[in-house]
């Protein structure tokens, strides 16, 4: 009686899951475990799992697989792409970077909220950001004056 309620158990179990498999659609639903009963009976149902996924495997391939020639088109519409929109996007880009003047910081001297430090920085000149040129020549001339 146990066993009878086990395989009943495990019959609704797979007919739920198989169901809600077919219902989502691409769903992955792979039993693993024969059921119990002879060994002969096990190696038939696992044969069947396999070829049922084989089956499967192949109906996806059939679904995706595209032609050599189909396969060539695609690669060729994206080297147009490449070449007649990202080329000019680039070249764009990298002039408008060149030919338009931003200024990257205003001139003069900065508020006190943008020079917080934690900490210094690790080089001779520990208030100095690593490219501020000018805050490393006084620094320096600075540090040329002491030592004179």
């Amino acid at each position: 009686p146990k066993e009878a309620t086990m395989f009943a158990a495990r019959t609704v179990a797979t007919r739920t899951a198989t169901a809600a498999a077919s219902r989502v659609g691409a769903r992955r639903s792979a039993q693993t475990v024969p059921r119990m009963g002879t060994e002969a009976e096990m190696e038939k149902e696992a044969l069947a799992q396999i070829k049922a996924r084989l089956a499967r495997q192949k109906d996806i391939m059939n679904q995706t697989h595209k032609s050599e020639a189909e396969e060539v088109d695609e690669m060729w519409k994206w080297i147009k792409i490449s070449i007649f929109v990202a080329t000019p996007v680039c070249v764009l880009s990298v002039l408008k970077d060149q030919l338009v003047d931003h200024d990257h910081r205003k001139p003069g001297p900065e508020p006190d909220y943008m020079r917080i430090r934690n900490k210094e920085f690790p080089w001779e000149c520990s208030d100095c950001e690593l490219f501020n040129g000018p805050c490393w020549k006084k620094c320096r001339a600075e540090m040329a004056a002491e030592s004179a």
